[in-house]
């Protein structure tokens, strides 16, 4: 079913045409276990008992009190930990699962990564550190290395506990402070706990059936094994020269990998389900002279700019100037509920619905131009809304499939990978042999420690934190709540969200910083908020959440919409992080603090 370019104003005839296409591939891929179809990347065939980086060290359990403890050595822990020292707290324990900083820029190093979000405004701290990025969207390492010098300027190596999973947190009421245990036989006191441990850090693989049968070599992106294709982020996989490689999923990791896998290995195959909208990349080195014109206050402006641009808010100048800020209108309906009021329902919704179809169609359109083939061409066009799936940009992925060397093996009347057996991948009745399968495959979404059950909490009166979440969340901002004193939340939960999530966390740190230090000024035993805030915030979340769960529920499946089952409700704060960052630092100069710092 071909649909051509289409124009600025559309008859009945083609929004239908167009909306049955997109029903038809949704149906396609729909599968009956949702986000069942996969397993978690541990157990008896998983890659995750040892850190590849950095070899594990014995020590001695910890028994001692601190002032604060940071769960999470990632940007949402080192920014907290960066301004809890900011508010004076010297006695300050960092803890990961992980042998360093910096969160999935430590776990992922696999050739090509690079963020999707221009660096100026996604490295945090940057003024601080002194740093400016060397190329406009950072590789990895340049990440990696960024998150660790924050941690040295911050001195958030002091006291830190590595290869350290928490277990347990347990409030003692007599104390005022929190028990905390982990997996190395720590157990200490801590006065504070901040909890940032993410919500996409478990690796996930596809439940294919067989594929414990296989006897090739497997790996996921999140584990990159260099000592098997040689190389490093950079790519130079030499030692894939004699090798088939398959590669399962197509989102923005194998966007990063397949360009490099198709330059080095023997034969690549790279089985799809669904294709990613893979829009213009563009990256570039940084411009010296424009890094030495900043004055101070140039990233928080940069920051400030770009949320308020994808958001839907208005800038008089557009400073980041990318594809995110482009399609800012297409992301509202998954970002914010923020609406144009001048125009009816119907028509807002039509506008929305020609704009979405017009850019998709932009991007099916550079497909046909660079891919010389038209059947793969065909099978690499993305027939969805624009935000049903992440945006992906590239200059190279697209590029790579007009080489004799890589196959693309279309997944999506099977219902994914049919099974695997010992020597290579079946879909349908077709088996590929192939020397090593890589799995690009995600991670878990939402699942932290906390809402898994892995990390438990018990607050006063042994209350369990899951116990007292049985009906929703229950917080004030999405940061505490009642009957667990001095517990922090970072992440997603009853606030708001943005494509640059470092930028919200790094709000809410700074939110936390604040009111720490106003509670060891006043001399404040406990940092809590009241039943009535509670109730109170989730009146708000429930009266201002978007509701996306229609847009959602027609898109084709992902971890946006679970795999085409989308949650019913959803527990943002519809206004938005530009309205929600504000609101926060209005509660903060205008009384808020009276309302959480308990000093009898």
């Amino acid at each position: 079913m071909s649909i051509p370019y289409l124009p600025h104003r559309f008859s009945p005839a083609e929004l239908d045409a167009m909306r049955a296409r997109y029903r038809a591939e949704r149906e396609r891929r729909i599968r009956p276990d949702g986000a069942g179809q996969y397993r978690r990347a541990a157990g008896e065939f998983g890659y995750y008992a040892t850190d590849p980086y950095t070899e594990r060290t014995e020590r001695a359990p910890v028994h001692d009190r601190v002032e604060a403890v940071v769960i999470g050595g990632g940007f949402g822990g080192l920014v907290t930990g960066a301004r809890l020292r900011q508010a004076g707290v010297q006695e300050l324990r960092m803890i990961d699962e992980a042998g360093d900083f910096g969160g999935t820029w430590y776990w992922n190093r696999y050739p090509g990564l690079h963020c999707d979000v221009e660096a100026t405004v996604y490295m945090p701290l940057l003024e601080e550190v002194g740093y400016v990025p060397k190329w406009r969207y950072a590789p990895g390492e340049e990440i990696r290395r960024h998150a660790v010098a924050i941690a040295e300027h911050f001195s958030l190596y002091d006291d830190a506990l590595f290869h350290t999973r928490v277990t347990e947190l347990r409030w003692d009421d007599d104390a005022a402070e929190w028990t905390v245990r982990t997996d190395r036989g720590d157990e200490f006191r801590s006065r504070y706990v901040v909890i940032s441990s993410g919500t996409l850090t478990q690796p996930k693989l596809p439940g294919i059936p067989g594929i414990e049968d296989y006897r090739g070599h497997t790996f996921h992106t999140s584990r990159w094994d260099y000592g098997y294709t040689g190389g490093d982020q950079e790519g130079g996989l030499h030692k894939l020269a004699d090798k088939k490689v398959g590669v399962v999923g197509t989102g923005a990791t194998a966007i990063q990998i397949v360009p490099h896998l198709a330059r080095d290995a023997e034969h690549l195959y790279v089985f799809q389900r669904t294709p990613s909208s893979v829009d213009v990349r563009d990256n570039r080195p940084t411009d010296p002279a424009w890094a030495a014109s900043l004055r101070p206050g140039w990233q928080q402006e940069r920051m400030e700019n770009f949320l308020t641009i994808v958001t839907g808010g208005h800038a008089d100048e557009d400073l980041i100037d990318d594809g995110w800020t482009a399609t800012a209108r297409l992301q509202r309906k998954l970002l914010t509920g923020s609406l144009d009021t001048n125009l009816s329902d119907e028509e807002r919704e039509y506008l929305d619905e020609v704009a979405d179809f017009r850019k998709m169609d932009q991007i099916r359109a550079r497909v046909d131009q660079i891919v010389e083939d038209p059947a793969v061409a065909e099978l690499l066009k993305p027939w969805y809304r624009y935000m049903c799936k992440r945006p992906t940009f590239s200059d190279h992925y697209l590029q790579a499939f007009n080489r004799p060397d890589v196959t693309l093996v279309d997944t999506a009347d099977t219902g994914g990978i049919t099974r695997m057996t010992e020597t290579g991948v079946v879909v349908g009745e077709t088996e590929y042999e192939v020397d090593c399968v890589i799995f690009a495959t995600g991670f878990e979404v939402g699942i932290s420690g906390v809402l898994s059950g892995t990390l438990p909490v018990h607050g006063r009166g042994g209350l369990p934190l899951l116990g007292h979440w049985r009906n929703g969340p229950r917080t004030l901002h999405g940061f505490y709540s009642h009957g667990f004193p001095n517990l922090f939340h970072l992440g997603s939960i009853q606030n708001a969200a943005s494509v640059n999530f470092v930028h919200v966390l790094q709000e809410q740190a700074t939110h936390i910083g604040a009111v720490v230090a106003e509670a060891n000024k006043r001399g404040a035993l406990r940092v809590e908020p009241t039943p009535e805030a509670e109730e109170a915030w989730a009146a708000t979340i429930r009266e201002t959440a978007p509701d996306n769960f229609k847009f959602q529920s027609e898109c084709t499946p992902g971890y946006y919409n679970g795999e085409g089952k989308p949650r019913p409700v959803s527990f943002s704060y519809g206004p938005g992080p530009v309205a929600f960052h504000e609101l926060l630092r209005g509660w903060r100069t205008e009384g808020g603090m009276d309302e959480v710092l308990v000093t009898a």
